[in-house]
């Protein structure tokens, strides 16, 4: 195992040695992920997401005051840019229509939601002051995980300030002297005044501002620049990929590999060193540019044990093509060929240019195929304040993307000459 590791360290050092390689890797995507931030605004104090029109279904069988209040969220005036909202009368209408594919979430407002905030005078004359949590549900559309999560975090804001006001309320009304003494008509009326301004704050001015995390830490904004940077990351990551396998079939050209080959190291070390350095130069470009982006730019991007896992299941999943790009070529410049069209097509069908949320359906199909967009669909839901834990379906797809591409690899390269003495 130590030759392994030997090897893929002499490649990582090798790859960071070469200038021209560095310039793709790390100079490129930073420059463009910079021109795109003046062409949207990002940097002129625009508010340009690339995001608008979000088209989303509003459920509301609470018919109460709260319930009203989100349903006026998402018409005001502020939002009007960014979200579409329309109204629906059942849940399973609302779900056909995500299922169909024609908005990108449903925001199901259950009854007795209201009742659950502010207790009736039955509630209250039983002495339930803390009526069970009714919970809204949010069903989204999986092929629209960006515009999803805006959604979410706009639901998330406005539940977040109503729980805000009622464990502020019920610590009030329970801490009143003699409030056990009083009549349900009294306590009934205190409730209401407490609870009064529930429907008169001003949820919209802050209504697309996330949570980092439960504990209520700091608000952050939708950043493009998180959908931007790592797009361009995945991007070039398909070159470095590609870079590595060129190495490989460039020390047998040169003579390199077969003599490491009849020294005293298996094929299979050798083979396992070169795929190693191809995944530590792949893993330490796209940490460096997300580094970057969190630091010139201010991304925030929320877990960071999310970021490193995600980050290395991409780089795995990437890591499997430039290995069958490698199994597959003829000579260096093939493999370079290739893998520059690689890089393009799967940039283009992974949402780098063009949010897959306005392609049509079988391209969004097709991107499946590629690291750039799982990528993109982990990146996005942690900077729209998503953790480890929410990474399991992209995360999943990169690792059986990643074993399955080098399964076949390898089975390749056993009936190919590459590695052999």
């Amino acid at each position: 195992m130590q030759k392994l590791f030997l090897i893929g360290l002499k490649d990582l050092k090798i790859a960071f040695r070469d200038r021209a390689a560095l310039m793709f890797m790390l100079l490129a995507p930073f420059l463009l992920t910079l021109g795109l931030g003046f062409v949207t605004g990002r940097f002129s104090g625009g508010s340009t997401s690339g995001l608008s029109d979000i088209p989303v279904v509003i459920v509301n069988l609470d018919k109460a005051q709260l319930g009203d209040a989100l349903v006026d969220v998402f018409h005001a005036e502020d939002l009007s840019a960014l979200v579409e909202p329309a109204v629906a009368d059942s849940t399973a209408a609302a779900r056909r229509l995500i299922d169909e594919d024609q908005a990108a979430a449903a925001v199901i407002i259950p009854a007795g939601f209201t009742e659950s905030i502010m207790p009736t005078r039955e509630m209250l004359a039983a002495g339930a002051f803390e009526p069970d949590p009714v919970q809204i549900e949010i069903y989204t559309n999986p092929a629209r995980p960006t515009s999803a999560g805006v959604i979410k975090a706009i639901v998330d804001e406005f539940v977040s300030r109503v729980e805000e006001g009622r464990i502020g309320g019920m610590t009030s009304i329970l801490g009143i002297p003699g409030i056990e003494t009083m009549s349900p008509v009294e306590v009934e009326s205190l409730t209401r005044e407490m609870f009064a301004d529930a429907n008169e704050q001003d949820f919209s001015n802050a209504a697309i501002t996330l949570r980092t995390d439960n504990q209520g830490a700091e608000a952050v904004a939708f950043d493009p620049l998180a959908y931007m940077a790592p797009g361009m990351a995945l991007m070039f990551l398909m070159f470095t990929v590609s870079y590595g396998g060129r190495s490989l079939l460039a020390e047998k050209i040169q003579g390199t590999l077969p003599r490491l080959l009849v020294s005293p190291t298996a094929p299979w070390q050798v083979l396992g060193g070169k795929v190693l350095g191809i995944f530590l130069t792949g893993y330490a470009q796209v940490a460096i540019l997300i580094l970057a982006s969190a630091l010139f730019f201010q991304v925030r991007w929320g877990d960071p044990f999310g970021i490193i896992v995600l980050i290395a299941a991409a780089v795995f999943g990437a890591s499997g093509w430039g290995l069958l790009l490698t199994a597959l070529g003829r000579s260096t410049g093939q493999v370079g060929a290739l893998g520059s069209a690689m890089m393009l097509i799967f940039g283009i069908l992974g949402g780098t240019f063009i949010s897959l949320e306005n392609m049509p359906a079988f391209v969004r199909a097709i991107s499946a195929i590629t690291p750039n967009a799982w990528g993109l669909d982990g990146f996005t839901t942690l900077a729209l304040g998503g953790s480890l834990s929410d990474l399991g379906k992209p995360i999943l797809a990169l690792l059986v993307m990643g074993a399955s591409l080098f399964a076949l690899s390898a089975f390749i390269f056993g009936r190919s000459n590459v590695m052999k003495r």
